[in-house]
């Protein structure tokens, strides 16, 4: 019954997160807390000796910070929602699971977690600047909207990485204690996944809309972008003898943050993008794993 459940826990925290959105919506104040200790938990396992950069690292941070702005305008003028939402697929930094995959598809898990560390960093600094361009804070200038997400975001995408270096040298017992406990961060995320779906699910039944060509627009998008982003990343991995790492970078989004990110910042619909985005790099990844065995079965 434990494998069961362990095995099927995307789908069941989908599931019950929509089931009872009524009430889950509730929790949705303890996203960013769950998303930062995360973080915290996967920068607390980087040792930063060991973080390289890497020519591929350079390129897929240019995909996603010039292709996500960049779809965003292209997109604007035929739905605004729509064009948020692609923006939102292609920006959003790398799952922190994403190092795990990686590591069993054969790929390199050292690139994996720089990049990990790389990207959060970029994106924190690209938000502020990017998502006042929607003009979603329209009562607010410029200046006011980007410090009002610079404030929000910063602390949960870079705030984790200096408490874990400060953890690590300051308080090395605390550091390693969080090491000894492997499976949080997996519990953490089951938990704002519930979180999250449960919040999206409750707006699409209560929001005044009939934008049905807007949600299977979101739908469409994040598929299309999802399936590029995986073969973009593979390309540019091959040319550096390492598909794998690139593709799972590129490809594989941290979007509990995306949801939450879509909620707190942009149109509330935007966040139905990222939400299909979940499936589609899961059964992506499902796919790849199932073509890896198979493979060693061959051989």
């Amino acid at each position: 019954m434990l494998k069961f459940i362990k095995d099927w826990i995307l789908p069941i925290a989908m599931i019950t997160g929509a089931l009872t959105h009524n009430w889950v919506s509730r929790l949705s104040f303890l996203t960013p807390h769950l998303l930062f200790v995360m973080l915290l938990l996967t920068f607390c396992k980087i040792s930063f000796r060991d973080i390289r950069f890497h020519p591929a690292h350079l390129w897929l941070l240019l995909i996603q910070l010039a292709a996500s702005i960049g779809l965003y305008y292209a997109l604007l003028p035929f739905d605004g929602i729509i064009a948020q939402g692609a923006m939102l697929c292609v920006l959003t930094p790398t799952a922190t699971a994403a190092a795990v995959i990686t590591g069993m598809l054969g790929g390199n898990v050292g690139f994996l977690t720089a990049y990990v560390l790389f990207c959060n960093i970029a994106v924190a600094i690209a938000v502020p600047v990017y998502f006042p361009l929607t003009g979603t804070h329209g009562e607010l200038s410029f200046i006011q909207s980007a410090w009002l997400i610079c404030r929000k975001v910063f602390p949960i995408l870079i705030l984790p990485l200096f408490t874990a270096i400060a953890l690590r040298y300051g308080a090395p017992k605390v550091h390693k204690a969080l090491l000894n406990i492997p499976k949080l961060a997996f519990y953490l995320w089951v938990a704002a996944l519930t979180v999250v779906t449960g919040t999206t699910v409750n707006f699409m039944i209560n929001h005044d809309s009939t934008a049905y060509k807007t949600e299977t627009g979101l739908l469409a998008v994040s598929f299309i972008l999802c399936c590029l982003q995986f073969i973009a990343g593979r390309r540019i991995g091959k040319h550096y003898g390492d598909p794998v790492s690139s593709g799972q970078g590129l490809g594989q989004k941290n979007t509990i943050l995306a949801i939450w990110m879509a909620q707190t910042y942009l149109h509330p619909l935007t966040a139905i993008a990222p939400a299909g985005y979940i499936l589609w790099q899961n059964i992506i990844n499902s796919w790849q794993l199932w073509k890896k065995r198979k493979k060693e079965l061959i051989n």
